[in-house]
């Protein structure tokens, strides 16, 4: 077992490599310029080909097409690139080809892009939300896993705080159960039916002839979705046993608010911290039970307010929830502003402990 210190970009470069990522291909983008560069320098030495694509467009298709193949692969960019990948990214999931997604995101504004998509049809994308660098790591090894077991596209939602912070990351690698062979991959062979396997269609391989039809696989994907969405909820909840105050946040703005929560645990305060780290499927049951006790729930996020919406559809009484969080930037717009000093954060949840105005 060894360790490095790295900044988040190059966690997740080793993180996929790791996985056993074969192809990628980006579009350069502040701040997902970084993760690029470090595929460049590290996929070609491990095996694999990294292209720095003309475009979005081109970098996710390329993507999709290595995919098809039955290789690892991954496409990224900022919120702005990724939303020019999205009917790409819908016609993997609606085409069942496992692809990971990363989103390196400014600020929070990324949340409604990785889960409800700007594609097509009905169709779903897993979306994790690490907290910092070192968990960052982790999910990264365990979407790739997720894509390849569920067939669709996965996403890695981060922000340029992630990426650019740098620790001591343990470079420890997740085990996960065996997958079935990928007997679906265009590879260049027959398939002893009469059909090759040197090409695919979106007609001939998943709604006409051989396929079921249109309705059996629409309402196939239906149910995996529903499947996902039972099965995949994963979130981290703390002191939420007597909490009268509960702040929902999630990714690195999370980070923060377990600082200031936990600061306030000591001095006697009763408040709690709920964290969803799968942004799609969003943890219902689970923030439900959690809020059960709740005076108060306050939604923590670095937008105008997007998670809110999912806060609101699982806490049985909606009124008792509360945006706290905003748009938070610097002169440039790439950095985050002044929302995340642990005291402002601090005073949003004691205004909304006492009822007032945050």
């Amino acid at each position: 077992m060894s360790r490095v210190f790295c900044d988040g970009s190059e966690a997740i470069a080793r993180a996929a490599i790791a996985s056993g990522l074969k192809f990628f291909a980006g579009y350069p983008m502040a701040p997902s310029s970084d993760l690029l560069e470090q595929m460049i320098a590290r996929l070609p030495k491990a095996g694999g080909v990294c292209i720095s694509a003309d475009t979005e467009i081109e970098g996710v298709n390329m993507a999709l097409g290595a995919a098809i193949t039955g290789a690892r692969a991954a496409t990224g960019s900022t919120g702005q690139g990724v939303a020019l990948m999205q009917e790409t990214i819908a016609e993997c999931a609606l085409h069942e080809t496992p692809l990971v997604v990363f989103t390196v995101g400014r600020m929070q504004q990324d949340y409604f892009q990785s889960t409800r998509g700007g594609g097509w049809g009905d169709y779903r994308t897993l979306c994790m939300a690490p907290k910092d660098v070192t968990e960052a790591y982790e999910l990264t090894q365990r979407l790739f896993h997720l894509a390849d077991k569920y067939r669709m596209p996965c996403i890695l939602l981060t922000d340029g705080m992630l990426a650019r912070t740098q620790v001591s990351v343990d470079l420890a690698s997740v085990e996960f159960e065996p997958l079935p062979p990928k007997d679906w991959a265009v590879d260049g062979t027959g398939t002893g039916s009469g059909r090759s396997k040197t090409h695919w269609t979106w007609a001939e391989g998943k709604v006409n002839n051989p396929g079921p039809g249109p309705q059996r696989h629409w309402s196939n994907l239906a149910e995996k979705f529903d499947h996902v969405a039972a099965v995949e909820p994963r979130w981290e909840v703390l002191h939420e046993e007597d909490a009268e105050t509960l702040i929902v946040a999630f990714g690195t703005a999370a980070k923060f608010v377990e600082y200031v929560v936990g600061e306030m645990r000591a001095e006697g305060h009763k408040v709690g911290l709920f964290r969803p780290i799968t942004l799609w499927p969003f943890p219902v049951d689970a923030l439900e039970q959690a809020a059960a006790s709740a005076r108060a729930v306050g939604v923590f996020e670095l937008n105008a307010g997007q998670m809110i919406d999912d806060v609101k559809l699982s806490v049985p009484n909606r009124r008792l929830v509360k945006a706290i969080g905003g748009i938070s930037t610097d002169r440039s717009g790439l950095s985050i502003g002044e929302l995340l000093d642990a005291p402002v954060v601090r005073n949003r949840i004691e205004a909304l402990m006492m009822g007032e105005k945050a």
